[in-house]
């Protein structure tokens, strides 16, 4: 069965891993491209956009794909709509692979806000040391709040152009620990956390450290996706291909 995996995920990667080697399944791997140095897959995989949901069903046909797993980020919202929309042309049975949303633990001091513009203002009026771990492409935003020093973590360096003027910026990628987590909201003196709620354990020490340390976190709301068929975990999405390829077939005992 000839598969593909819109990916830029840990869930998409582990998904690869089940893949590969599997004599069942013929599976690509794609990434948008928006990190410049995407991790090696152990399965054939490429980087680019399609050109919208028409030109994802004019590769799904092109390539005789036969399952689409949509397993980019869940703040990916267009490609999810374009991935559904693709599936619908062309018939091709859609699964996404979605990790659940971090939810609140005791201690924790969140406030939630719908989108990045809201966290912006949720900073506040006053100077605040803020630290920003949102994403390099959604910092634009935060120019309109230049009374606050940020310190900014990303995988690839933003563009000097959508920072704020007072920003620090560094690169690093996750998984992070969560007492380095909190020496480091400690060594730079950090007030508030702004954040997108990814979920997954990746990068969720920054919650578990700012819990210790009794610091806000304003958390940024997941945006709408399609309805779909949907499961949070590699294995189960490994089951929902075996289940299309062989309905009754199981997956081999470990």
């Amino acid at each position: 069965m000839k598969v593909l995996i819109l990916g830029g995920t840990t869930e998409a990667s582990a998904l690869a891993r089940l893949l590969a080697g599997d004599a069942r399944f013929d599976a690509t791997l794609s990434y948008a491209g928006r990190t410049r140095a995407p991790v090696a897959q152990p399965i054939p995989w490429r980087v680019g956009g399609f050109g919208g949901p028409a030109g994802l069903a004019d590769y799904l046909r092109g390539e005789g794909i036969e399952a689409l797993v949509d397993a980019t980020h869940p703040f990916a919202q267009r490609m999810s709509w374009n991935a559904a929309e693709a599936a619908a042309i062309t018939g091709v049975p859609l699964l996404a692979l979605r990790r659940g949303p971090w939810t609140v633990q005791p201690g924790d001091r969140w406030l939630p806000v719908a989108d990045m513009a809201a966290a912006a203002q949720a900073i506040g009026e006053a100077p605040r040391r803020v630290f920003l771990t949102v994403g390099q492409q959604e910092l634009a935003p935060f120019k309109a709040t230049a009374q606050h020093i940020y310190l900014i973590r990303s995988v690839d360096p933003p563009a000097p152009e959508t920072l704020p003027p007072q920003a620090e910026v560094f690169t690093a990628r996750g998984p992070f620990e969560a007492t380095a987590e909190q020496a480091l909201l400690t060594d730079h003196a950090i007030e508030v956390i702004v954040t997108k709620n990814s979920g997954g354990s990746a990068t969720a020490a920054k919650l578990a450290a700012a819990r210790a340390l009794g610091l806000p976190v304003i958390m940024v709301d997941r945006p709408r996706v399609p309805e779909v068929e949907a499961v949070e975990t590699a294995e189960a999405a490994l089951d929902w291909l075996i289940s299309i390829r062989h309905p009754g077939e199981g997956r081999d005992p470990l």
